[in-house]
């Protein structure tokens, strides 16, 4: 079945949300790679302000191809998750709803996203220039100085994606292969 999601991602709707379940995201999202995550968390351990609201909100892990004339963004694929695994708790108890990326997530994020009822999402690799037709505005907000890894906050209508990890920890690519080896 295949569900809607809007932004912001609020804690009813990650509940709502199984694991396996197609969904089209649509709202804000911001991106960030593990540069701008890392700096993300030298920021909040300073004390100062992120440069964007995350509560209810969601992340996609994707540094884009620069925009063609005409466009308004390159190819946006995402890329692999763990990267951003020893930042991700620290975010998801500050308010992060939601993750999109792709390939396993640690037994750290998953008890985290448990606790603070939260998804992840994983979307196609290497359809990077196809995920970027449902992405109608790209700002960006913060650290322009890491190029493609800069935070941008993105305005999406109906960005394809399944959910990977529940917010019950559910895991698809340990159900998937399970009901696989059972045929």
């Amino acid at each position: 079945m295949k569900k809607k999601v809007e932004i912001p991602f609020t804690e009813e709707q990650a509940l709502s949300l199984e694991c396996g379940d197609n969904v089209f995201i649509s709202g804000v999202i911001y991106t960030g790679r593990d540069a701008a995550h890392k700096r993300m968390i030298e920021t909040i351990e300073q004390g100062n302000e992120l440069p964007m609201n995350i509560k209810d909100g969601m992340m996609y892990y994707v540094g884009p191809a620069p925009e063609k004339p005409g466009q308004v963004i390159g190819s946006a694929g995402p890329t692999t998750s763990y990267r951003m695994d020893s930042y991700a708790p620290k975010l998801l108890d500050m308010g992060l709803r939601g993750m999109i990326g792709k390939g396993k997530r640690s037994d750290e994020v998953i008890e985290s996203m448990i606790k603070n009822k939260a998804v992840y999402f994983g979307a196609i690799g290497g359809a990077g220039a196809l995920l970027a037709k449902s992405i109608k505005k790209s700002d960006i907000i913060a650290y322009n100085d890491l190029g493609t890894e800069a935070i941008r906050r993105l305005e999406v209508v109906d960005l394809p994606a399944v959910v990977v990890i529940d917010s019950k920890g559910r895991n698809l690519y340990e159900e998937g292969r399970k009901r696989y080896l059972s045929l």
